[in-house]
């Protein structure tokens, strides 16, 4: 008995350092995406100068998207990687992607010294940023659940979006501290490239992290088994095509209620309610402080009562209040848009806490990395990495400020309707 004890404890220790490394490298993975959304209104001016600011705005906001439309792209390509290869090596290759092409963003000249190539080099980075951020969200999650003990996949899932909540947390928080003690003359002459030439460090401090994790026991126990699986790519989509689309389903509801409330929230503040920007960017602090608290909670509470009861619940809190939320957020009043954020953000942690979960309960070892890779960011490049552009383009249209409510209550609305095909999986072992 006195033999095993050791083992076990040490078992428990690489678990628990492997998790705590994939969370950090995640974090670190997730500021060098997001920080880009949070200085949409300084890289407006500086590499899209428009005499219209709606202009300059929506053309900043396609960039944005653009850095989406490569995430299919990257899903395949560090999916197929991931799943021949083992998570460990992919999701050092992820990073390290990463952190390059965020220096490269820190280091571009401007519209005012190349004129029309600023934005055209500007899009490449973005393209390599969406390559990277396309095999980091479903490997971050296969590794984690893989990792973790029976009866606790939704706690451990979870910190994949504590994690991605966490990189959110760090732009925004990097971008109103910058904002609050640099001028706004000095934020456009050089302060804006500070975040992204951070990236790099932080990018080469999570590359070490990862390459010095283990690979997921679920995914040594295949690869000694002779298990791997061939063509994890055309399995997805015929072996494994109704979960993949399942898949694509219920992320509606995640993608653009994350990117509309997390990221475009504070620009619509900023731009369309005409609150200072410095407040927006300190509500959304605080906002993403409170997502990453209770996303755990939301996982733990998951495994008890299963996925679907939160999935549901969130879905129907979207439907039944964005609306309500937006109009009380377009007072202007700092309190009152602070309590409407908040809101949203709680019942978006609802999806985001049984999230990872779900997804990995989908779909076996042999093709999780590429299948769930690649039914989670198509619609994320569709949906959510142009929510920004879209919502801001609704306004533009229609004239109504609170417009983008409509199109997150859509999103809800194709979530809540894909549940009825979704299983509980909450309390059956991981396939």
């Amino acid at each position: 008995m006195s033999t095993l004890a050791p083992v076990t404890g040490q078992k428990a220790g690489r678990r628990r350092t492997a998790i705590l490394a994939g969370v950090i490298g995640n974090v670190l993975e997730w500021y060098d995406f997001a920080v880009y959304g949070y200085f949409v209104p300084v890289i407006s001016q500086l590499f899209f100068p428009n005499q219209t600011p709606l202009v300059s705005l929506l053309l900043t906001f396609s960039v944005f998207g653009v850095g989406f439309v490569m995430r299919p792209v990257g899903s395949v390509v560090f999916g197929l990687y991931g799943d021949r290869h083992g998570r460990k090596r992919a999701l050092s290759a992820v990073i390290f992607l990463m952190a390059i092409s965020t220096f490269a963003v820190g280091l571009l000249p401007t519209y005012a010294s190349i004129g029309v190539l600023a934005p055209l080099l500007l899009v490449v980075a973005r393209l390599a940023q969406g390559l990277s951020g396309g095999g980091e969200w479903g490997g971050a999650a296969a590794y984690l659940v893989e990792y973790a003990l029976p009866g606790k996949r939704g706690l451990t899932g979870s910190w994949q979006q504590v994690s991605v909540g966490g990189g959110f947390l760090l732009g925004s928080l990097t971008a109103a501290m910058l904002t609050t003690w640099i001028s706004p003359e000095n934020m456009l002459a050089w302060g804006w490239r500070i975040p992204f030439l951070l990236g790099v460090v932080v990018g080469i401090v999570g590359a070490i992290m990862r390459w010095r994790l283990d690979d997921t026991p679920k995914f040594a126990e295949l690869e000694h088994q002779g298990r791997i699986a061939r063509s994890p790519l055309t399995e997805a989509f015929t072996t494994f095509r109704k979960p993949t689309l399942l898949a694509f389903g219920i992320t509606l509801h995640n993608t653009v209620g994350y990117y509309a409330v997390l990221i475009y929230l504070t620009t619509w503040l900023t731009s369309i309610v005409k609150m200072p920007r410095g407040t927006a960017l300190w509500i959304g602090t605080v906002c993403l402080l409170v997502f990453v608290a209770i996303v755990p909670l939301m996982g733990a509470l998951s495994d008890r009562i299963g996925r679907r009861p939160l999935f549901i619940a969130s879905c129907v809190g979207y439907i039944v209040l964005a609306y309500p939320l937006f109009l009380l957020a377009s007072t202007g009043v700092p309190a009152y848009a602070l309590i409407a954020q908040l809101i949203l953000v709680v019942l978006l942690a609802l999806y985001a806490g049984p999230g990872p979960a779900v997804y990995c309960e989908l779909f076996p070892t042999e093709v999780r990395y590429t299948a769930l890779s690649i039914g989670y960011n198509i619609p994320v490049a569709i949906f959510g990495g142009f929510a920004p552009f879209i919502a801001t383009w609704l306004i533009h249209t229609t004239g109504n400020p609170l417009s983008p409510a409509f199109y997150v209550i859509a999103a809800s609305l194709g979530t809540l309707v894909t549940m009825i095909w979704v299983k509980e999986t909450a309390f059956a072992p991981l396939q």
